[in-house]
């Protein structure tokens, strides 16, 4: 389309009225009309966003249940901080395995079920942890092998997200509908935190995961009842000529020689394994350093100010692209895979996070080291900052947003 082949001024022009003769060769146009079937209608939309935005507040609710109980839990079974990092660090073994399937999946029948199927499994895994805990007296091997099944069935759901938005939204919404999913996720972060802590004071640990649990199904049952209609039966989705890319044909060699594209993969690994380092680590930071202080109060604080950031920057995201750039993203790197190769966000989206997870597992495993070894924060507050002002440097010389997958391009004519 004229959007992808045409500078940023010439984009301006070309929407600036709906009513502009435009000439196109014929396949080109079925090709147009085949995506924007593809798109959502306004009042679907909506109501996906309030969904999809839950669903990602459920679906770290149930990843932080773990990390919030996990000082109950070393005191009930006789953890040590290495054993807990690999209790905490088995998460992120699992959500390895299942990134870029789970992408390659939605692109090609629609992440609405993968979403669906992520949420009903991971609901009853998170239900069950207790009961695996009390099951026998190898506690340390079975809470490992439940969070690396939890990490497994999570693994699709982002890269699902990122091809549900190239895929069902329009290019100028993207960036404030993937804010609006990401303070999804630091609500998650707050519940956990804030209410989860209350209910470990007065209920115990268990209490936690069955919650979790129960309303994680709640809203799987929602979805296909309201949504999906009862209909589970995958159908492939409607894609343009020239990017029906299949796993097998997506050229990676080729898209990694790009500066852009292995710019935005390791910023996105630096990111996401310090996110993770500091999701796994930071309520046993809490609960050491300031033993006196009221729980849900250092559980809360710092997500509650990352939510309103989230939402503001994916406003100031889509109104730069669509009144002043014209094309391209600031939000960040999860949008920016949206930008440089629509044709496969989420296979390449889940292969980022596929990386992230590697690096995430390797800084969870080795905070838990350091800790116990020189019993000190400090080392693993320094690694971090590190590892992310390498990955926002690296980002920042060589990334970019005009799109790098295209193979060929069709001749236009704009009157």
């Amino acid at each position: 389309m004229a959007d992808k082949h045409t500078s940023g001024a010439d984009k301006k022009d070309s929407n600036g009225s709906l009513l502009d003769p435009k000439i196109c060769e014929p396949d080109e146009c079925k090709e147009e009309e085949s995506g924007d079937r593809n798109l959502w209608p306004r009042s679907l939309a909506r109501k996906w966003i309030v969904m999809l935005f839950m669903g990602t507040c459920f679906l770290y609710c149930a990843r932080m249940a773990m990390p919030v109980c996990a000082v109950s839990m070393a005191a009930t079974f006789h953890w040590s901080k290495i054993d807990s990092g690999v209790v905490l660090g088995g998460f992120f073994w699992g959500y390895c395995l299942t990134q870029i399937l789970g992408g390659h999946a939605s692109d090609r029948v629609g992440g609405e079920r993968v979403l669906f199927f992520s949420a009903s499994s991971w609901a009853l895994i998170t239900a069950g942890t207790p009961l695996l805990a009390h099951l026998g007296s190898h506690t340390l091997a079975l809470m490992t092998v439940a969070r690396f099944l939890m990490g497994i069935l999570q693994g699709v759901f982002f890269p699902s997200l990122a091809s549900l938005c190239s895929q069902r939204v329009v290019e100028g919404e993207r960036g404030f509908l993937m804010s609006t999913l990401q303070s999804g996720t630091h609500l998650g972060t707050l519940l956990a935190g804030g209410l989860g802590t209350l209910m470990l004071d007065r209920y115990g640990w268990e209490s936690m995961f069955y919650s979790i649990g129960f309303l994680s199904g709640l809203w799987a049952l929602i979805v296909w009842q309201c949504l999906l209609k009862g209909e589970l039966t995958p159908k492939v989705m409607e894609t343009k000529k020239n990017s029906e890319w299949s796993l097998s044909r997506i050229p990676w060699l080729s898209l990694f020689k790009k500066p852009p594209v292995w710019a935005m993969v390791f910023a996105h690994m630096c990111i996401c394994s310090t996110s993770y380092t500091l999701l796994s680590w930071l309520p046993t930071y809490f609960k050491e350093s300031f033993p006196h202080a009221t729980g849900w109060v250092y559980n809360v604080v710092p997500w509650l100010t990352a939510i309103p950031s989230a939402l503001i920057g994916g406003y100031v995201s889509d109104f730069l692209i669509n009144r002043v750039f014209c094309h391209g993203s600031i939000n960040g790197v999860s949008v920016n895979v949206q930008d440089l190769t629509p044709s496969c966000a989420g296979a390449l989206f889940g292969f980022m996070n596929m990386m992230g997870s590697f690096v995430g597992v390797v800084l969870v495993s080795l905070s838990g080291y350091l800790i116990e070894v020189t019993q000190s924060w400090s080392m693993v507050f320094a690694l971090i900052t590190l590892v992310n002002a390498t990955g926002l440097g690296v980002f920042l010389i060589f990334g970019g947003a005009r799109r790098v997958d295209l193979v060929e391009y069709s001749r236009i004519i704009e009157i």
